[in-house]
């Protein structure tokens, strides 16, 4: 006989579930005796009530079917329930039993929890909002449990904790969403309160050092004070564990390597302050004494000792223990580096401390020497444009070369000084094979867009406004120009640089230049080819009318091969170049007794140059120098010239050096020295109109400038307005000698290589001299002042400063005293 009966289960589950149920059967006639339970057979599951989720899916979760044997009352129907609420997605659960005979027959009751319609913030703005939304993890369909509620709180709260808002209070309320069946809003109500700052840092048990000390240690935990404006005070958990790290750190380097931190607390001391307080036991310090090497056969004790450069007495540093063994921050040499860079790449120092005695601590460095690594594989990963041959003629680590650190590193640097990478990103992975004694190298890549288009405008002086345009194609391929598939715009990869730039103001001014160099003419060796035309029209009439009006048109082109030497070392270039410049000179007196006429320029110049800075754009060690000379022939000796205009003779000598110390971190300092003398070759000669020098301003010419000019930047003065002459043409007023030095400090604020940013601070001062007998060197012009650089790779370098006069200029004003500078696609010099 059939007996329909409904069972009423009440079921304790994991603490928070919510109740399920199993109902009797109000018709039931033998009601189960829950006393007595008694064994059925499975006749059949459903589930009803499932509107999105899958019926035979739940089945499959409740871990029953069809046959199984269970007991009831017993756990059997609990534990099903139990797998359906460890789902999440269920808010209520009914079980539904009939029976006939030995079978029972279970319907699961279900009601879904809803699922997300949309939601929203309030409190706070729509700023805070938009940050947030990228961070919770709520998508618009997904079943709102209290697992995603809670995620969702802390989320926000921890945002809020970041910022220093420790008493953020965070309400989430659900409304029923009458568009979609089982959907809910949701309104996120965020309620921040005040930004806690941090009042007071108190530390105890420090004798060594004072409270001002260890503070500074706490880099970005800080004390809010009146007086430190620019110093956040906030409060953050991570940021403050890694600052007592610091603080340990620091005492490890100055000798208590037993340094603890015993306890340490932060409090409230009101609703916006907090307090910290941290207990120390400094411990004693300790000292090196005895030092000695076992296991090294190529280098003697005292050798390594040296290089090593830790003395008996010295305050014993773990750290810099550390630095001089494998890595020396200064640039030197390293005790690593010293194997590394013969092959023994699989060498290893380990220094143990065998004895500690009061406190000394003496010891041993044990070195394992190993075998000699040969280069045995180099790949290149990550450049998708650069032809591969670009990057492997700059590798330095050939395969079946003994392996070295150094050129490891100095490859690293000649691939950034090409432009086509990112300098910060550029990997360098050693992959050893000790059994076979060997290691491949993967050279790691990541291409930056390096073709630059200006597009600028500015004021010329008495040019008026002077646009410019400019389009420099600096990893150019000559080779992939006939295929039209690689015009994606332009033919890239082969490292080849074409530029061409224009300049013009209507009729009044117009610039034109076109130059093409090959890096690696013939392919085999860095010998370097360059090719310029320009060509330029300077008319001196505000008429654009006026056909009879003075002028100045000046044609170039100029041939340069440069090469690179491996002698005194390979850091050195040298590069030849011959030009030709003709000057059409229409009714404009540039020199007494000169205002018509044709001259011409034919020089020679010789640059030596040696250059090992490691990064092209923010160098942070290394140096660079450059002499050049540049010579015309020697008319004056070789005849009597009754024109001494129409072929210019002079000799000109320059001279530049530039050295970068990496001080801390990304802070750079930057020392530049620069010299130019320019002479003739005869007592009785005197120095023409052309290639004198230009002191002052940003050294670009504000616009105004004659063609045959060398201009010279000194910021905080005018543009070309510092010169010591007596000697003044009416379109050139320049100096024939002339010295600057700079002193910069750069600290890198971002190192983003799509906008790379730093700033900088300078003292600078210089003079430019009409004559050789005015000149004197330590009577100089001096500025100071501040500013930033921005590097973009589609426009180059960008660069503002603000600079502060510190002299007067003969027959000067002393009215404007601060100044301030716009460059744009170069360095001043």
């Amino acid at each position: 006989m059939t007996r329909c009966i409904w069972v009423l289960v009440l079921l304790l589950l994991t603490a928070g579930a919510a109740s399920s149920q199993v109902l009797n059967n109000p018709a039931q006639n033998s009601p189960i005796d829950y006393a007595q339970p008694k064994q059925y057979r499975i006749g059949g599951i459903a589930v009803s009530g499932a509107k999105f989720l899958e019926p035979v899916a739940l089945i499959s979760v409740i871990g029953l079917k069809e046959g199984d044997e269970i007991t009831v009352p017993g756990e059997d129907i609990s534990r099903a329930i139990q797998k359906l609420w460890q789902q999440g997605i269920l808010g209520d659960v009914e079980v539904l039993a009939r029976t006939e005979g030995d079978l029972i027959f279970l319907t699961f009751e279900l009601k879904e929890r809803p699922r997300l319609a949309d939601y929203r913030f309030s409190g706070i703005n729509k700023t805070q909002a938009d940050a947030l939304r990228e961070k919770v993890p709520l998508q618009r369909g997904r079943i709102v449990t209290d697992a995603v509620l809670n995620s969702t709180r802390n989320v926000i709260r921890d945002y809020y904790l970041e910022k220093s808002f420790l008493n953020a209070k965070i309400n989430i309320t659900q409304r029923p969403d009458s568009t979609l069946p089982n959907s809910v809003m949701l309104n996120i109500n965020v309620d921040k309160g005040d930004k806690v700052k941090i009042a007071d840092i108190e530390f105890v048990g420090n004798e060594a050092f004072p409270d001002k000390k260890l503070r500074k240690q706490l880099k970005k935990t800080k004390e809010k004070k009146w007086y430190k404006i620019f110093t956040s005070s906030k409060y953050n958990q991570t940021q403050y564990e890694t600052d007592k790290q610091s603080l340990l750190d620091f005492y490890n380097s100055e000798g208590y390597r037993d340094a603890t931190i015993v306890s340490d607390s932060v409090y409230r001391i009101s609703d916006d302050r907090l307090g910290i307080r941290i207990v120390l036991d400094e411990g004693k310090r300790y000292y090196f004494r005895n030092i000695t090497w076992e296991g090294n056969y190529l280098y003697e004790d005292e050798y390594l000792a040296r290089v090593l450069g830790i003395e008996k007495g010295d305050v014993y540093n773990q750290q810099e223990l550390e630095k001089r063994i494998t890595y020396n921050p200064t640039g030197g040499i390293d005790v690593s580096a010293l194997y590394q860079n013969d092959g023994y790449l699989f060498s290893d120092i380990n220094p143990v401390e065998v004895r500690v005695e009061g406190d000394s601590i003496d010891l041993e460095m044990r070195v394992t020497e190993g075998p000699q690594a040969t280069i045995n594989k180099i790949t290149i990963t990550g450049n998708d444009k650069t032809s591969d041959h670009v990057i492997l003629r700059e590798i330095r680590t050939l395969p079946g070369q003994k392996y070295s650190r150094d050129d490891l590193i100095r490859t690293r640097n000649e691939l950034a000084a090409l432009g086509y990478f990112d300098p910060e990103t550029i990997g360098l992975n050693p992959i050893p094979n000790p059994e076979e004694g060997t290691v491949d190298i993967n050279y790691s890549v990541v291409e930056r867009p390096n073709d630059q288009i200006s597009l600028s405008g500015g004021w010329g002086g008495i040019l008026g406004p002077v646009g410019t345009v400019g389009l420099t194609l600096n990893n150019f391929s000559t080779r992939k120009a006939l295929d039209l598939d690689e015009w994606r715009p332009v033919p890239t990869g082969d490292g080849q640089r074409l530029a061409l730039n224009i300049q013009a103001n209507g009729r009044l001014y117009q610039s034109y230049s076109l130059s093409f160099t090959e890096p690696w003419l013939g392919g085999r060796k860095p010998n370097s080819l360059t090719v310029s035309l320009f060509k330029t029209i300077r008319r001196f009439s505000l008429r654009e009318d006026d056909e009879n009006a003075a002028s100045l048109n000046v044609d170039g082109a100029s041939v340069s091969l440069g090469r690179r030497l491996n002698w005194p070392d390979n850091f050195f270039y040298m590069n030849h170049s011959l030009s030709y410049n003709r000057y059409n000179v229409n009714e404009y007196p540039i020199a007494p007794g000169y205002e018509d006429g044709i001259s011409n320029s034919i020089s020679f110049t010789n640059t030596l140059g040696r250059s090992s800075v490691d990064n092209p754009t923010f160098p942070r060690r290394g140096s660079s120098f450059t002499l050049s000379l540049n010579l015309t022939p020697p008319y004056s000796l070789l005849s009597d010239r009754k024109d001494k205009f129409e072929y210019i003779e002079f000799n000109k000598w320059m001279f530049d050096a530039s050295y970068f110390i990496n001080l801390a971190g990304n802070l750079v300092l930057n020392t530049r020295a620069h010299f130019g003398f320019l002479g003739t070759y005869s007592n009785e000669s005197s120095v023409g109109p052309f290639e004198r020098f230009k002191l002052g301003g940003t050294g670009l010419g504000g616009g105004n400038f004659f063609v045959g000019t060398e201009y010279i930047g000194l910021r905080g003065y005018e543009e070309g307005d510092v010169v010591n002459s007596t000697e003044t043409y009416l379109g050139q007023a320049g100096g024939i000698a002339y010295n600057k030095f700079v002193l910069e400090a750069r600290q890198l604020i971002s190192p983003n290589p799509a906008a790379m940013i730093y700033g900088l601070a300078f003292l600078e001062a210089g003079n430019n001299f009409g004559s050789l007998d005015q000149y004197n060197p330590f009577k100089l012009y001096r500025s100071a002042g501040v500013g930033a650089r921005i590097f973009m790779s589609a426009f180059g370098l960008l660069g503002f400063d603000y600079a502060w006069r510190l002299d007067t200029l003969p027959g000067g004003l002393d009215d404007k005293r601060g100044m301030f500078h716009f460059v744009i696609g170069q360095q001043i010099r």
